[in-house]
């Protein structure tokens, strides 16, 4: 669990570098790999772009479909102060629906090209923002906008309903 929670805090630090510091591509392809791992004093022990791979980032990997939100803070920041809206998708681990439902509504978020975000949230990991948004089963997705709810459904959905949804929430 601990393992877990410090790979997400790492992930999050390394992708929010990323997308503010993206290194040119040219650059990127012609240095060589270099295993010298040395700290820049700006960024702390974590890899500059200039020391990863010797291949350029995919232009999808700088804007993300999803994330896991990692703590209240963070659901504040990312999807109550988001000025796009964002699906809240409320799941666990142990939900064979949410399993089913998670991929099918990424990828219909995707189809909208960054004009909507999901934020994933673990009911287990998570407890305080399940019960402050009332949520009594898994899986709910919640549609905010500007900090409000405005819509929501329970279950799992066919894609042409999640397509429906998706575009509505956008569209309002």
């Amino acid at each position: 669990m601990a393992q877990r929670l410090l790979f997400r805090r790492i992930w999050t630090v390394a992708t929010k570098e990323l997308r503010q510091n993206p290194a040119p591509s040219a650059a990127v392809a012609s240095s060589s790999f270099s295993t010298s791992f040395q700290p820049s004093s700006s960024r702390g022990p974590f890899l500059t772009p200039s020391h990863t791979l010797p291949c350029s980032l995919p232009l999808a990997f700088h804007r993300l479909v999803s994330f896991n939100v990692q703590d209240h803070d963070d659901f504040t920041e990312r999807v109550i102060n988001s000025e796009l809206p964002v699906l809240v998708d409320f799941h666990a681990q142990w939900c064979g629906p949410c399993k089913i439902l998670g991929p099918r509504l990424e990828k219909a978020i995707a189809k909208q090209e960054g004009r909507v975000t999901m934020a994933k949230v673990d009911i287990d990991d998570h407890t305080d923002l399940a019960i402050e948004y009332g949520v009594s089963a898994v899986p709910t997705v919640i549609a905010i906008r500007g900090g409000d709810v405005v819509d929501q459904f329970v279950g799992i959905k066919d894609d042409d309903q999640l397509d429906s949804f998706v575009s509505k929430v956008i569209g309002q």
